[in-house]
């Protein structure tokens, strides 16, 4: 079965949310959106918008692997999600 993928108006609102207020943090997001815009489905937008209801703070001790998910956030579909934010920018998306 496959994935429904994300249409382009959710895609558009996930973008706007996905806005921090650290730089580092917009960095992994912007390349996340770069490598993964056209492929994203409903199920990975839902779990990056869990990782966005984080703090700044929060988010980047995940993002840069000084933390690893807790309590609700750990589940599949999140630590999937924060692998793919945390892929450095020579890897493509399937590595």
């Amino acid at each position: 079965m496959t994935e429904a993928l994300l249409d382009e108006r959710a895609l558009s609102k996930l973008r706007w949310r996905c806005r921090r207020g650290l730089l580092e943090n917009d960095l992994f997001i912007e390349r996340f959106f770069d490598r993964y815009a056209a492929s994203l489905t409903v199920r990975q937008a839902e779990a990056l918008g869990e990782l966005m209801d984080l703090a700044d703070n929060d988010l980047l001790d995940l993002l840069l692997r000084r933390r690893d998910p807790q309590g609700e956030l750990d589940k599949p579909d999140t630590r999937e999600v924060l692998e793919m934010l945390r892929r450095p920018a020579s890897a493509g998306p399937g590595h």
